[in-house]
C-alpha cells in the first residue's frame, strides 16, 4: 500500500467518524491550558483534571501563580508525577509569562519553548488548540500509533512530527492532533493493543494476519 494511500483512508476514516475530537484536558482559557499541559507530562489527563480545579481555584491567573510559594503549589500538585518539578516549573512559568509576555501565553513555538516547564510537545498543544497553528504535538501515544499504522518511521518525537505534518493537510493538523492520540489512548494501547476491534485494521501493517 502506498504511503500515500495509507494516509488518505486512515485520516479521511477519522475525519468522518471523529469530526469533533478534543482535548481531553479540562480549561477556559490559554494560561489554564498551559498550567494543564505542563502537568500532564508523563501523567493521565484523568489525573490531571483531578487537580486543576483547586489549582485554578486558588491561582487563577499568572501574577497570582507567579507569587505563589513552593509549598502552596506543590501541596495541590502533588499527586501527579514528578510534583517536585513541575511545582518549580509552574511558578517560574507564570513569572516569565508576567515579566516577558504582560501575562498573556504567546503563540509563537519558539516563545513558548523558552517557558519553565515547556517542551516542543507542549509548545505544539499549545499553539494547535489555542491559535489553531497548523502544528501536531507528537506524545508518546501519537509516536507509538504513528509507527504502528505505518505513518513515519523516524526514531525522535521531532521526526515523527515532520512526517506528519508532510503528508497532512495544514488545516486538518489540529484535529488530526487529537484523533492520534484518542486513538492511542483507547484502542492502540501500549500494552494490549485492541487490534480486533480497530476500525483502521485494514489499512494497518502491525494488525495481527488472519
Amino acid at each position: 500500500m502506498k504511503l500515500s494511500d495509507r494516509y488518505t483512508a486512515i485520516f479521511s476514516w477519522f475525519a468522518t467518524n471523529q469530526p469533533a475530537a478534543a482535548s481531553e484536558l479540562h480549561f477556559e482559557n490559554p494560561f489554564q491550558l498551559l498550567v494543564a499541559a505542563i502537568l500532564s507530562a508523563q501523567c493521565t489527563d484523568k489525573r490531571v483534571n483531578l487537580v486543576t480545579p483547586a489549582l485554578f481555584g486558588r491561582f487563577p491567573s499568572a501574577p497570582l501563580l507567579a507569587a505563589a510559594s513552593f509549598e502552596d503549589v506543590y501541596e495541590l500538585v502533588r499527586s501527579v508525577s514528578y510534583p517536585n518539578a513541575k511545582a518549580r516549573h509552574l511558578i517560574a512559568m507564570a513569572s516569565m509569562l508576567v515579566s516577558d509576555y504582560d501575562g498573556v501565553v504567546p503563540s509563537d513555538i519558539d516563545a513558548l519553548m523558552r517557558l519553565p516547564g515547556v517542551g516542543r510537545k507542549t509548545a505544539n498543544v499549545i499553539a494547535s488548540i489555542v491559535y489553531d497553528q497548523p502544528v501536531i504535538a507528537v506524545d508518546t501515544h501519537v509516536f507509538r500509533v504513528a509507527h504502528r499504522l505505518g505513518l513515519s518511521r523516524g526514531t525522535t518525537p521531532y521526526a515523527v512530527e515532520q512526517d506528519l505534518e508532510r503528508h497532512i493537510p495544514p488545516e486538518q493538523r489540529p484535529i488530526a492532533h487529537h484523533w492520534l492520540i484518542l486513538h492511542g489512548r483507547y484502542t492502540c494501547t501500549s500494552r494490549s493493543p485492541k487490534c480486533a476491534e480497530c476500525p483502521l485494521s485494514a489499512w494497518c501493517p502491525s494488525a495481527p494476519v488472519g
